[in-house]
C-alpha cells in the first residue's frame, strides 16, 4: 500500500484529501505544518506528498526546497495545492521540486488524474 502524506494547515482540508486518499487505497499521515512535515519525512519518507502553498512558519514552497535536499527527498512525488492560478506561482513550485500542482478546491476526480499523470495511481 502506498503511503501519502498530506500537509495543510486547514483540518477540513486534510479531512477532505484523507477521505479520498484512503478511498484510492492510500495509507495517510498528516501533518498541519511544514515543520512537522518534514519530521513525519525524515522517520518514513512517503511515495507521495499533497501539499498546501499557504501555511504558517514555513510556505509549501519553502517546505519543497528543504524535502529535496534531506536522504530520499527526491522520492515522493509532490502535488502541489494552491488557490494561487498564476503561471508565476506554479513555476516556482515546479521549481521547488513538485510533480505536479492543482488548484483548490480539488474533489476525487481531479485527485485522480493527477496522480494517475503521474503514475501513482
Amino acid at each position: 500500500m502506498k503511503q501519502c502524506l498530506i500537509v495543510d494547515d486547514s483540518r477540513v482540508m486534510r479531512k477532505i484529501a484523507r477521505k479520498i486518499l484512503q478511498d484510492l487505497s492510500f495509507k495517510i499521515d498528516e501533518a498541519e505544518d511544514g515543520a512537522a512535515a518534514i519530521e513525519l519525512c525524515r522517520r518514513n519518507m512517503p511515495d507521495a506528498i499533497l501539499l498546501d502553498s499557504h501555511m504558517p512558519s514555513m510556505s509549501g514552497v519553502e517546505f519543497l526546497r528543504l524535502l529535496r535536499r534531506e536522504p530520499n527527498g527526491a522520492k515522493p512525488t509532490v502535488v502541489f495545492c494552491t488557490i494561487e492560478n498564476d503561471v508565476a506561482h506554479i513555476t516556482e513550485a515546479i521549481g521547488a521540486g513538485a510533480n505536479e500542482y492543482l488548484i483548490k478546491p480539488f474533489d476525487r476526480p481531479i485527485i485522480e488524474e493527477k496522480l494517475a499523470e503521474v503514475g501513482l495511481i
